[in-house]
């Protein structure tokens, strides 16, 4: 946007003379392009007939007259050349940065050339901004200053911002905050990509009508903007049918690029804001209830974990009850924060198109004082502007308030957006709710009856107070995961990308090998081998049913009892308390890893490690429920990990046993049923 707004800055001159008579104003203007007929001739009338009509009074006017069209002259062109360095050294930021983010460029030296180069830009359009607005001032003559001269102010503010931000960025890579890197997600890659087609197809749009209709470029710029933005103010439209018939498929491909941005940024900002807002409520509503139960005697003996049967007898539970306890606990205050965070990001969102709303109409107040506009009028102006109504009965004619439109509006219409997306989740759902309970009640009954809708309303009300909590389910078989029906897996191998069908085909074959070579083992009564393929076989066949669960929307949240036949197949235990410790209130942080992740997050490790560092609770910190990763690729993540180590574990034998027959076999001391063992064993090894 920054070197979009400088371009319009370059395209034309930041100086008009403003006519005199009626219908005078800026917006038509004469540019303070050449001096050489214009100010010449201005300058020609007032000089001869100031300083005399012939004789020396002639001679010096012609002199002054020849020195001031050079400085005018001089002065234009410097304009030129300076904001022309400021563009190209704004571009090569812009190029810079990009390489980064593409990983061509390292971080020591793009960073520097980004913010040296938009500092610099920034810079250099704010001296030519200042040195405009202290114009030439000519006797008889009223200038003013034109769009271009605004959009520079606009560019340079960009700059300057954006080059701070940056310099934060260096600031916390150098702290070690998060990793000198930009490893952009597919989103971000996607947004980048559209917005730049968007800022782009706007200014070629523009280039277009400027030629087709014969407007100034930056007048044509305003038009697209307000069209593509489907306000239609309505004070520039297409006069000629050429310009017409252009506008049908310009609008169409226009609308659709700018709603897949601003579903881009919806994405963007809800998801990305949405995970960190989450779990920020929901870390400090965890410290709030350990706080309270820490506090009740009673309830701190449940944070505990239970070592012996006499502690169980004591509590009148079990260490497998006792964490089931803290799961649906976690749960609740997972439903809570989710529910405030809705709230909250309406919230933030609001006031963010609030101050959007109202001050855009100080701008337009001030901007538009030639039609003494009043403060109400130019709220009224930005709301209808704002939600895209744009009756036209309010129109920007000033040269400031066109740019200012154009910089507002782009960054309105997309808040907008997030705000009505906001309130989907939490006023349009509560009404809508609202809506079907009355309607269930009233003339529109569902399937089932008033009185057992009552019911379940009232049992819905218990659940959510946590006053139903039963015993726990003990469950000897996976729960839905192995017993699972295989008639729907072509079915979802289908939904799925080829990558994704690639690796189940694959994690497929593997399946069939280790189930083979459990049979095998069984059948000749190794029934060590046997278990180890019989675990490896479970392994990949709950690797393929977690992988199904990527995908799905809502993302997929486990039963406690699915989470507990999870963590016994990467090798804990519910039941042992020797992974397990009493929460803490606060977190003390161990820095980040090379991925930018809390090195006291890394709960579930399966690698070879201390007990009590793998020790965490359903509360804490170290929960899977508190991490960024959804429950399905934090599952999957880890089960891929032991089952990588299980299968190094497999090769590491094999290639052992390997050895040591080679040995033997050295020795001489083979024979030919131990020629037949080897042959046993190697095709066991495959």
């Amino acid at each position: 946007m920054a070197s979009a707004f400088s371009v319009c800055a370059l395209v034309e001159n930041w100086r008009v003379i403003v006519p005199h008579g009626p219908g005078g104003n800026e917006a038509h203007g004469y540019n303070v392009k050449d001096p050489g007929w214009y100010v010449q001739h201005r300058l020609r009338q007032e000089w001869t007939r100031t300083l005399g009509k012939e004789g020396k009074g002639r001679e010096r006017a012609s002199w002054i007259l020849r020195s001031s069209a050079m400085g005018e002259i001089c002065e234009f062109c410097r304009l030129i050349a300076i904001n022309t360095i400021s563009l190209v050294l704004a571009l090569i930021a812009n190029l810079a940065l990009l390489l980064n983010m593409a990983r061509r460029l390292s971080f020591n030296i793009a960073q520097p050339v980004t913010i040296v180069g938009w500092f610099i830009s920034s810079l250099l359009l704010m001296a030519l901004v200042i040195t405009a607005s202290v114009s030439l001032k000519l006797p008889g003559q009223d200038r003013a200053l034109t769009q271009a001269f605004y959009y520079a102010i606009i560019a340079a503010g960009l700059y300057f911002v954006i080059a701070t931000l940056m310099c934060v960025t260096v600031y916390g890579a150098y702290k070690g905050h998060y990793p000198q890197a930009f490893k952009l997600t597919m989103s971000q890659r996607t947004l980048m990509l559209q917005t730049i087609s968007f800022m782009v197809y706007m200014l070629l749009g523009a280039l277009v009508f400027y030629k087709v209709e014969g407007w100034q470029y930056l007048d044509a710029v305003y038009f697209t903007n307000y069209t593509l933005l489907t306000v239609g103010i309505g004070d520039y439209a297409p006069q000629t049918h050429t310009g017409r018939a252009l506008l049908f498929p310009y609008a169409i491909g226009g609308i659709v690029i700018l709603g897949l941005v601003v579903g881009s940024i919806r994405s963007l900002v809800l998801e990305k804001g949405k995970k960190k807002l989450g779990r920020r409520i929901m870390e400090k509503k965890r410290e709030a209830l350990i706080k309270k139960m820490q506090k009740k005697r009673d309830q701190d003996q449940e944070l505990h974990p239970i070592k012996s049967h006499e502690e169980a007898d004591e509590l009148g539970m079990t260490e497998r009850e006792r964490r089931k306890f803290e799961f649906e606990t976690m749960r609740k205050i997972q439903d809570h924060a989710s529910e405030r965070q809705k709230w909250n990001a309406l919230f933030i969102s609001g006031s963010a198109w609030l101050v959007l709303w109202l001050v855009g109409a100080v701008v337009f107040w001030k901007a538009e004082h030639a039609q003494e506009w009043s403060y109400f009028g130019a709220v009224y102006f930005a709301y209808t502007s704002l939600l895209t109504i744009g009756y036209g009965d309010y129109k920007n004619f000033s040269n400031s308030g066109k740019p200012a439109f154009v910089f507002w509006s782009l960054l309105a219409v997309p808040t907008l957006t997030i705000v009505i997306s906001n309130m989907g989740d939490t006023v349009v759902k509560a009404i809508r709710d609202s809506t079907d309970y009355l309607g269930e009640f009233t003339v529109l009954p569902g399937e089932n009856p008033t009185k057992q809708r009552a019911k379940q309303l009232v049992s819905n009300a218990a659940n959510k107070f946590g006053k139903d909590q039963g015993k726990v389910q003990m469950m000897d078989e996976p729960p839905g995961m192995i017993g699972e029906e295989e008639g729907n897996e072509d079915e979802e191998d289908q939904k799925q990308g080829a990558a994704m069908a690639a690796t189940d085909r694959s994690a497929n074959d593997i399946e069939n090998d280790e189930l083979s070579a459990a049979v095998s083992a069984g059948k000749r009564g190794d029934e060590v081998s046997k278990d180890i393929h019989a675990y490896h076989y479970q392994l990949i066949r709950e690797f393929r049913t977690v992988m199904k669960h990527l995908d799905e929307n809502p993302p997929r949240r486990y039963t406690y009892e699915e989470w507990a036949w999870y963590l016994k197949l990467m090798g804990e235990n519910e039941d042992n308390h020797a992974s397990h410790r009493k929460p803490p209130v606060k977190v003390k942080r161990k820095g980040k890893d090379d991925g930018g992740q809390d090195l006291d997050m890394q709960q579930g490790s399966t690698d070879d490690q201390e007990v009590k560092d793998r020790q965490w609770s359903w509360l804490d910190h170290r929960s899977p429920l508190m991490g960024d990763m959804g429950e399905a690729e934090w599952v999957l993540e880890r089960l891929s990990v032991t089952l990588e180590k299980e299968l190094r574990k497999a090769s590491e034998v094999v290639e052992r046993e390997k050895r040591e027959l080679e040995h033997k076999g050295k020795k001489g001391g083979e024979s030919s049923g131990g020629s037949s063992e080897t042959l046993e064993r190697e095709e066991r090894g495959k």
